[in-house]
């Protein structure tokens, strides 16, 4: 039997009459057509899917849809502000902390979470606050350089 959700996804209210199985991410892209939320392991192994419930970052192909009823979801597009990249996006690109782009995404999110945790994070701090997010392009250099970029506003440059 379906279930009636509701939830505000990106500062937008969201309603959907779904199969209670149906998981967060399955929502994100399929019904509301926001693609940055990839989908790389289905085990919640490599993060490629976390999103921000409630301001806490999670999986979202480990998360039943019916779990965030109410919640505030924020994915990877709802993270800039009126055309304007989030810190964390621009210190991405700024410091070349992709390569093929499956990952970041879900590496952005979950380095937001970090930063908001731990403002101060060393390096040792960030990478493994980054653990549950696999990379099989970068070797995190760049990634690290990234988030460390964003922390302090520095200029870096990219190795």
């Amino acid at each position: 039997m379906d279930v009636a959700i509701r939830l505000t996804v990106n500062g937008k209210a969201v309603e959907a009459t779904i199969d209670p199985r149906t998981l967060l991410v399955q929502i994100i892209r399929e019904r509301l057509q926001l693609t940055g939320t990839h989908v790389g392991c289905d085990t919640a192994q490599c993060g490629a899917c976390t999103v921000h419930v409630n301001g806490r970052a999670v999986k979202s192909c480990s998360m039943l849809a019916v779990q965030v009823q109410g919640a505030e979801i924020t994915t990877i597009e709802g993270l800039s502000t009126d055309g304007e990249l989030h810190p964390m996006q621009a210190a991405f690109r700024e410091c070349h902390g992709l390569q093929c782009g499956f990952c970041t995404p879900g590496m952005v999110m979950s380095a937001v979470q970090l930063l908001k945790d731990k403002p101060n994070a060393t390096e040792a701090e960030i990478r493994a606050g980054l653990e549950g997010n696999l990379c099989r392009c970068t070797g995190y250099q760049n990634i690290v350089k990234s988030v460390q970029f964003c922390q302090s506003g520095k200029q870096a440059t990219a190795a």
